[in-house]
């Protein structure tokens, strides 16, 4: 029973270091698209723009949409370091 739950906290905790494992890209995204911004669906509607992300090794446009929350919404956006680009998210404040 005892190594069933030291291997329970060893993959608990690989899966968890992994889900929150920064991405260093070594070259910086495209220029944004243009994308027009539809009106808010609901009230407290906070559009978050389109970006690209990286997926398999390239960029992928993602498109926007609207956050739901209360607050100002920041948008996510890409900054560079001296490991390489990286994706900071985007967050209520």
């Amino acid at each position: 029973m005892r190594r069933m739950l030291v291997l329970v906290a060893i993959v608990f905790a690989t899966l968890t270091t992994a889900a929150n494992a920064q991405v260093y890209v070594r070259v910086g995204p495209p220029p944004p698209r243009y994308e027009p911004v539809p009106p808010p669906p609901y009230r407290h509607a906070a559009w978050d723009p389109g970006h690209y992300g990286w997926r398999h090794g390239r960029y992928v446009w993602i498109h926007g949409h609207y956050v739901h929350g209360h607050g100002h919404w920041v948008a996510g956006r890409w900054a560079t370091g001296p490991r390489g680009w990286y994706w900071v998210p985007g967050h209520w404040v």
